[in-house]
């Protein structure tokens, strides 16, 4: 009988075992993320704490262009500083010191409609001349972020730096020169396009899918930007566009705001699994995107009509996009129907989706502050809200090295290769 015991024991123990071998390694954060017994529960006070000790950078942060429509329309003087707590938006520079935001890329957005109407160089550099304007206003609190060296040393001497990254590449006017021209003014990533195809690429927002993919001229694109240094951000960008410029690109891609369509299935603008499993088989990094729609499917569907609404709206009432009156009623709206938002859980139920499906070597946080508007989720309304997701990832089981990584570690080490091969294509020119 006990022999008996004894070999039924020793099966289920091997059965054990055996089920143990079939989970994969990244199905969860790393063992070292598994805290031990005698561990302290984590608390706000210590995500807090972590906030301020960890690098934290954001792959995408509308500030120039949020400031850019505030203008006074007379004057054209900005009508917001963000060197100190402002009454609208998601960012300043008080609200990211509270959340320990250390490095935001500044996203140097230009509509669509400038791809037929013109101006899109001219409002780039206006945008990016608001940034340096900032920096050389407040040196005490901001600083420049044209390299990795440029954001460490901010981030020792407690300033906030401003890396820069253009949303859309139709700044670049189908001039290759000005790849060039837009990385010595410290433009770090280009987004390809926007919400319309552009002479780069298509996007995932147009069905016309003007070039299945890329085009010719935004092969080169790519090529030189991988010469001169420039990261390649495909967020935005459609499927096809994706497949040619991760075959083409011979270093890693950031996607700089994007979320995972594993929650909203049939929404390209978002990367399905086998996305993220190829931007990271090059090393690449996709940083979730915090807007509500972005995050949930029952929530993007809710966001969508109300858009409907609103652009009914403006079509009847003759009203631009950024007239306070379309502001009122998308306020009416939300309230009167109860549109709902998603919350800072389900950001760290993505950042799990993406560290399940390729580890946590390849995802980081790419807000959308001052982008997606009211659609931000419960727990993470601004830049001093990033403690609050820190706090749901330590309980999860992420380790500091983990968290690290989700940080910043990640989106640097991408960076980083960047500029080593920008740098080895510089000697090696005649």
């Amino acid at each position: 009988m006990n022999r008996c015991v004894a070999l039924l024991f020793a099966c289920l123990v091997c059965i054990s075992c055996e089920r143990q071998e079939t989970v994969p390694r990244s199905t969860a954060p790393t063992s070292e993320a598994v805290p031990p017994a005698s561990a302290p529960k984590p608390d706000i006070d210590r995500a807090r704490q972590l906030a301020k000790e960890l690098l934290i950078v954001d792959g995408h942060v509308d500030l120039p262009y949020r400031l850019h429509k505030s203008r006074d329309a007379q004057t054209k003087q900005l009508t917001e500083d963000p060197t100190v707590r402002t009454p609208k938006g998601d960012f300043d520079y008080e609200r990211a010191m509270e959340g320990g935001l250390d490095a935001p890329f500044m996203s140097i957005y230009i509509p669509a409609e400038h791809q037929t109407k013109g101006g899109a160089k001219a409002l780039a550099d206006e945008l990016i001349d608001m940034v340096d304007a900032l920096i050389a206003r407040a040196p005490d609190k901001f600083a420049r972020g044209h390299d990795i060296a440029d954001v460490r040393r901010a981030y020792r001497e407690k300033k906030i730096a401003l890396p820069m990254g253009i949303e859309n590449g139709a700044a670049l006017e189908g001039k290759l020169e000005n790849v060039t021209h837009f990385h010595r003014r410290g433009i770090r990533y280009i987004t390809l396009t926007h919400s319309k195809d552009n002479d780069i690429c298509d996007s995932s927002y147009d069905k016309a899918r003007t070039h299945h993919g890329l085009s010719a001229f935004g092969r080169d694109v790519v090529k030189e930007m991988n010469r001169v240094g420039i990261m390649v951000d495909v967020s935005h960008i459609s499927d096809d566009s994706f497949e040619q410029v991760i075959e083409l690109s011979t270093v890693p891609v950031i996607a700089s705001h994007s979320s995972c369509r594993h929650f909203t299935p049939g929404f390209e603008r978002n990367m399905s699994d086998a996305m993220i499993k190829k931007l990271a088989a090059r090393g690449g990094v996709i940083m979730i995107n915090f807007g509500s729609s972005f995050l949930d499917d029952v929530v993007r569907a809710a966001h969508d009509k109300m858009q409907e609404a609103k652009k009914t709206f403006m079509e009847e009432s003759k009203l631009e996009n950024d007239d306070p009156k379309v502001t009122d009623f998308v306020a009416r709206y939300r309230k009167e129907h109860n549109v709902p938002l998603s919350t800072v859980e389900r950001v760290a139920d993505h950042i799990d989706h993406v560290v399940k499906l390729v580890g946590v070597e390849h995802v980081g946080f790419g807000s959308d502050f001052d982008g997606v508007g009211e659609s931000l989720p419960t727990g993470l309304r601004d830049a001093s809200d990033l403690p609050n997701l820190l706090l749901v990832l330590l309980e999860r089981g992420y380790s500091e090295k983990d968290l690290e990584k989700i940080c910043s570690g990640n989106v640097l080490r991408v960076w980083d290769a960047v500029e080593k091969q920008a740098q080895k294509a510089k000697l090696a020119s005649p």
